[in-house]
């Protein structure tokens, strides 16, 4: 038998990310439900513990540009395990924390090179025809569902015996996925082609540049086909962001579990009940519910559970049914509302470019991802838990109330009347 017989195929690049993006994501979710409660061992108040997740989430939106364009002028593979390297660093020196500023930082590191995700969408651009390119994406967020249910159940089981065990197998997690990326990924042809000029001028995030693109993101929230529809992502951001962000908190207080506050072993069941729902929804029951409602009836459905959800939540005290029973409507509502809103937003685009809006998704959901936790975690540490929960309702209240119009954008109607 000879050598080239015996030599394996390699995968095909598209099931490489995925499995490099569902280990990435085991390795977030395996220390999504224990932040907060390692952060409180350390000394954190709620308003603190909920600033990690601000921290990470403006890191991000700092870096994310420039991670993008070094992507584009030294190749995706190098910018992506660049990338992975600093969320294993984040990771380790999570672990081995003693001080909350070392928490903090981790949490920094991790944000500043949290371009995995970003860099493996735009490799499946690079190996993909426009035909299979939705269905390769389709794969991520599968990745996405299963990470989120697996994830917290893991970490749930850890931490019963010890809260650095989750932390250290995030740390190996995101070590096997720096393995796989130099492993299992082939370099994309913009890796291995010449780069353009505009490719090989110097990284700067030019203050001209980001004035320009402040403008015309104000420019989109000021046309009305899709202003509404923009307000109503922010709100559901905001709403989906304050929610994610002092769960743990909120339920630590506010339930309890043979008769002892709820702990990150009860919390990580809960995150894994919702990353169960979210996998039903993304496995083929989205399609149906679209094809039956149509996008704008489901986003309104969607709002209308969160709300319902929360209000359970914010009614209900002790007992843990209700905590799983308001759960399990947010995270329906979430599930349906984010796919069939952001086919809303790129249906909507005009003469803008698909790829604009999406940009300007990402941005309104990373400040939301900024404020929303920080306002939530005030009202968890002011012991005000009801109002936490009814606060994330009325924002979902808000993104049903915003409706598109074809003559007059939210934008400039709230201006109108303040003038």
């Amino acid at each position: 038998m000879t050598m080239s017989r015996l030599r394996l195929r390699r995968p095909s690049p598209i099931l490489s990310i995925f499995l490099i993006v569902l280990v990435d994501i085991l390795g977030l979710t395996l220390i999504l439900p224990l932040l907060p409660f390692y952060a409180e061992r350390l000394g954190a108040t709620p308003s603190i513990a909920s600033l990690l997740v601000s921290i990470y989430a403006f890191c991000q939106l700092v870096a994310g540009p420039a991670l993008g364009q070094l992507s584009d002028r030294i190749g995706r593979k190098p910018v992506l395990i660049l990338s992975q390297a600093g969320t294993l660093a984040g990771f380790i020196l999570l672990a081995f924390s003693t001080r909350l500023w070392m928490v903090m930082l981790s949490r920094a590191i991790d944000g500043l090179t949290a371009g995995n995700i970003t860099v493996a969408q735009a490799y499946i651009s690079d190996v993909t025809d426009p035909k299979n390119r939705t269905r390769a994406f389709g794969l991520i967020g599968a990745a996405f569902g299963l990470g989120f249910l697996i994830g917290p159940a893991i970490s749930g089981f850890l931490a019963q015996y010890d809260f650095h065990y989750p932390m250290f197998g995030a740390a190996l997690l995101s070590a096997l996925s720096i393995l796989s990326s130099f492993v299992l990924l082939p370099r994309a042809s913009r890796d291995e082609h010449p780069q353009t000029a505009a490719a090989r001028q110097p990284i700067r995030l030019r203050l001209p540049n980001l004035v320009e693109r402040w403008n015309s993101y104000v420019a989109a929230f000021r046309e009305p086909a899709l202003s509404g529809y923009l307000w109503k992502f922010f709100a559901f951001s905001m709403s989906f962001g304050t929610f994610i962000g002092g769960l743990a908190l909120f339920a630590e207080r506010r339930y309890v579990w043979k008769g002892l506050p709820l702990g990150p072993q009860q919390i990580g069941y809960v995150f894994a009940i919702s990353g169960l729902v979210g996998v039903v929804i993304q496995g083929g029951l989205i399609g149906r519910l679209s094809h039956r409602l149509g996008e704008k009836k489901l986003v309104d459905v969607g709002f209308a559970s969160m709300i319902i959800g929360n209000s359970i939540l914010g009614l209900s005290r002790g007992n843990v049914t209700g905590l799983i029973v308001g759960v399990l409507f947010q995270a329906f509502g979430g599930a349906v509302i984010r796919p069939a809103l952001t086919r809303l937003i790129t249906d909507s685009t005009g003469s803008r470019g698909k790829g604009f809006v999406v940009g300007l998704m990402q941005s309104l959901m990373s400040v939301a991802q900024i404020l929303a936790p920080m306002l939530g975690g005030w009202l968890i540490q002011q012991g005000l838990l009801s109002l936490w929960a009814f606060w994330v309702s009325a924002l979902a209240v808000i993104g049903i109330m915003l409706k598109p119009d074809a003559k007059n954008s939210p934008t400039a109607v709230f201006w109108q009347y303040f003038q």
